[in-house]
């Protein structure tokens, strides 16, 4: 498989009223294709996330998916804005062009930065925190790849994100 050069397409998702910053690096082609992040049906993240908020239903459609999130005060994009990568693999990222969260961090009072993955950790660290100053929580990657996390030990893990939204009400 080749390396592609890609644009990084979804637009982020944010109010106002966000208070804490979720980070993934880059979609993976089948979010590319749904257009909206976490799309592949075996990702965790939306079950994880419905279970750390204490909301019964996991929303499936993009729409109830931005509502989930500006309801529950999340705020959800990417690091890079284009890269060269193979398929979903972060480990072939390469010649990384990092997004400008300050259209972000300048609309909404982010207090809490988690990424969802160790590249997504790596490279925040690396291009935006010196930037922002917000330090950043790593958070195991939801992806079906890391199949040594259960779902429960990940909802364990990103509780985290809950605690966070609680402290800042």
């Amino acid at each position: 498989m080749q390396r592609e050069h890609l644009q990084h397409t979804i637009d982020p998702v944010f109010d106002a009223r966000s208070r804490v910053l979720m980070l993934g690096s880059f979609p993976s082609p089948k979010s590319r294709e749904v257009g909206f992040f976490y799309g592949h049906p075996q990702n965790r993240m939306w079950r994880v996330l419905a279970a750390v908020m204490g909301e019964d239903a996991v929303p499936q459609t993009a729409e109830e998916r931005t509502a989930f999130l500006l309801r529950n005060r999340i705020a959800m994009w990417d690091v890079i804005a284009s890269c060269r990568i193979e398929g979903a693999s972060d480990a072939s990222i390469r010649d990384v062009v990092p997004n400008d969260l300050s259209r972000i961090l300048n609309a909404s009072p982010i207090e809490a930065v988690f990424c969802t993955g160790g590249k997504s950790h790596q490279l925040y660290r690396r291009y935006q925190e010196p930037i922002t100053g917000i330090p950043a929580i790593k958070l195991p990657s939801t992806s079906a790849a890391n199949a040594s996390w259960s779902l429960e030990r990940l909802t364990e893990a990103y509780r985290v994100v809950g605690e966070a939204l609680r402290q800042r009400l």
